[in-house]
């Protein structure tokens, strides 16, 4: 083998190490993306059942004003009960 056949298996062998790196960082970010995409949906909807639930207590709270005011004596009862201690 003379050194120009050593010059372009090296050359080649660069190369294919490259290419496989550019391939490899390329498949990073394209899961990176995914990831990134999943977890802005999940955001959402955990955002979104936030939302109902507030809405939800709100309606409750109107609809069972004085269940609402026990419910809430009754648990600062507890909370000064656990925390005075």
């Amino acid at each position: 083998m003379n050194n120009t056949d050593e010059k372009e298996t090296t050359m080649n062998t660069t190369d294919k190490v490259a290419n496989f790196a550019h391939e490899t960082v390329d498949a990073v970010a394209d899961a990176s993306n995914h990831a990134r995409a999943a977890f802005d949906e999940k955001s959402d909807q955990i955002i979104n059942a936030e939302q109902q639930l507030l809405k939800n207590c709100q309606t409750y709270v109107r609809e069972n004003p004085v269940t609402s005011l026990g419910l809430a004596v009754a648990g600062g009862f507890l909370l000064s009960r656990l925390l005075g201690r």
